[in-house]
């Protein structure tokens, strides 16, 4: 009996992947691997659609580093898993999410930057 071959996509010729063009895209893509993971996806480097230069963990690690260095409150994360698993910033219009997205913004003050430097974002 002969097994059938699956098709696995080849990581592409690009070494550095492609950037995320905002510091949100990064997040909520991280957020999104890490909920898969927690469902029982199994994720392998390279083998995404669009090769990216960085690992989920990579974005989650560069924000414990800032909550470490105490730029980050908890507020902050609070918010920024709350809107990370809703993959939509909160709403600076709505009464109920101004306070949110004052949090939002100051994190991602912080967060940008830092992605930039390492490459991960344009």
């Amino acid at each position: 009996m002969t097994r059938a071959r699956i098709s696995v996509p080849r990581p592409t010729d690009s070494p550095g992947g492609v950037p995320f063009g905002s510091a949100e895209e990064a997040w909520f893509w991280s957020v999104q691997a890490q909920e898969a993971r927690a469902e029982g996806a199994r994720c392998a480097a390279g083998l995404g659609l669009v090769p990216r230069p960085c690992e989920p963990f990579d974005v989650m690690r560069a924000v414990d580093r800032l909550y470490r260095q105490r730029r980050l409150v908890r507020d902050h994360l609070h918010v920024l898993v709350h809107y990370g698993r809703r993959l939509m910033p909160p709403d600076p219009d709505r009464f109920r999410e101004q306070r949110a997205s004052v949090l939002w913004r100051e994190a991602f003050d912080h967060i940008g930057p830092l992605l930039r430097d390492k490459g991960i974002v344009q």
